[in-house]
C-alpha cells in the first residue's frame, strides 16, 4: 500500500550555462536551485558529471557539491553522477569521504559507467578503452573504502574508511538493473534523456534485488523533465527554448552556423531537419504546464515508472524561471502520498 507521506521529490541540476553567461553565474544559480530545492522541501540535489561540453558547467561534481553544501543547510547532495571509470575508486572514496566528514549525514554517491562525453575526451581523461568492463569491480572496491573494509591490502581511503557514503547505481539499460539488484543498491534510472528501457529494467531490478547491509528493499529513482510556469503558454515557450537549446547542443557541435541567422532561427533549422525525433526522443517523460498539469503528469509518469522517488531536471532556460519551476512543482505535489 502506498504510504501517506509525500512522494519525495529531487532535483538533477546540470549547472546550465546559458548564452552570455559566464560560469560563475551559473554555479551561482545552482546555488540559488539548491537553496530553493531545500526550502519547497526537496529530498536531495544531484550533480551529473560530463566533460568537453559548452553548455554544462558540472564537470567537476565533488567541487561543486562542496561548494553548494556551504550555502545550505539540511538538503542531501550528491553525484548523479560520477562516471567511475574516469576515476580511481579510491579518488573518489577520499573525495567524497571528504564530503561526508564536511557534511555529515547529506552527501550521495550516484555511480555510471559511461565516459560523460566523446571519444576525444575520453582520450584527454586518460580513461582506458575498457575501463567500462571493470566497472562492477570498481563499485564494489569503491564500497569496500567507505565502509571500512577494503579490498586492496594495506590501503585505506583517508577521509573517507567507515564513511559509508549511501551509494546508487546509475543507469539506462539492463545492465545498471541487474547490478544494482545483485549488489543491493538503490538504482536511478535516467529516464529524463533515455527513455526506452525504462520500464523492463525497473522490472528487473525489483525482481532480481538482493538486499544488503545498505538497503533492505528494492529502492528506485526516476528521472524527468519537468517544465512548470504560471500559465501553459509560458510552459510551452519555455518548453519550445529547451528544445532549441538540445537541437543546437546535441547537432550544432563542430558546424559553421554563422550564417544561418539567428539563434533561433539555426535552432529551428536543424529541428526541422530531423533534429526533433532526437530531441522529443530524449523528453518523452517531460511534464509541462501549470501546476495542475505537472501534477497530473508526474502522478502518471511515477505510475508508469513504478518509482520510489523522482529526481527532476527543472529544464526551463532561465535561472529565474527554473525558481519558478521548483516553487510549482513543489506546490503540485505536496499531497501526492508515496
Amino acid at each position: 500500500m502506498p504510504s501517506s507521506s509525500p512522494l519525495p521529490l529531487s532535483v538533477l541540476d546540470l549547472a546550465p550555462i546559458a548564452p552570455g553567461q559566464s560560469v560563475g553565474e551559473s554555479i551561482a544559480a545552482s546555488v540559488a536551485l539548491a537553496r530553493a530545492a531545500e526550502e519547497h522541501g526537496f529530498r536531495r540535489v544531484w550533480y551529473a558529471e560530463h566533460h568537453n561540453m559548452p553548455a554544462i558547467a558540472s564537470s567537476a561534481t565533488s567541487v561543486l557539491i562542496s561548494h553548494v553544501g556551504a550555502h545550505t543547510s539540511t538538503i542531501r547532495l550528491g553525484a548523479g553522477g560520477v562516471m567511475l571509470p574516469n576515476h580511481s575508486p579510491l579518488t573518489i572514496a577520499e573525495q567524497f569521504g571528504t564530503l561526508e566528514a564536511m557534511y555529515p549525514g547529506r552527501i550521495d554517491l550516484g555511480l555510471g559507467r559511461a565516459p560523460g562525453s566523446d571519444q576525444n575526451t575520453m582520450y584527454a581523461l586518460r580513461r582506458d578503452a575498457h575501463s567500462a568492463d571493470r566497472f562492477p569491480q570498481d563499485v564494489q572496491e569503491l564500497q569496500g573504502y567507505l565502509a571500512g573494509q577494503t579490498r586492496v591490502p594495506g590501503v585505506d581511503a583517508i577521509p573517507g574508511k567507515g564513511s559509508d557514503v549511501p551509494l546508487y547505481v546509475l543507469g539506462s539499460s539492463m545492465f545498471g538493473a541487474t547490478l544494482a539488484a545483485a549488489l543491493g543498491l538503490p538504482y536511478a534510472f535516467a529516464s529524463h534523456f533515455a527513455p526506452q528501457m525504462l520500464q523492463p529494467a525497473v522490472e528487473a531490478y525489483r525482481r532480481e534485488f538482493r538486499p544488503s547491509a545498505q538497503l533492505e528493499s528494492p529502492y528506485v529513482i526516476a528521472g524527468v523533465n519537468v517544465v512548470a510556469a504560471d500559465t501553459a503558454e509560458a510552459a510551452r515557450d519555455d518548453l519550445a527554448q529547451v528544445r532549441r537549446r538540445l537541437a543546437v547542443g546535441l547537432f550544432g557541435r563542430g558546424r559553421d552556423l554563422s550564417g544561418a541567422g539567428s539563434p533561433d532561427e539555426v535552432a529551428d533549422l536543424l529541428l526541422q531537419g530531423g533534429a526533433a525525433v532526437h530531441v522529443d526522443g530524449m523528453l518523452t517523460h517531460t511534464a509541462v504546464g501549470t501546476a495542475a498539469d505537472v501534477r497530473e503528469q508526474l502522478t502518471a509518469f511515477r505510475a508508469l515508472a513504478d518509482a520510489d522517488e523522482l529526481i527532476v531536471a527543472f529544464q526551463s532556460p532561465a535561472p529565474e524561471s527554473r525558481l519558478r519551476s521548483i516553487a510549482l512543482t513543489a506546490e503540485a505535489m505536496e499531497t501526492v502520498a508515496a
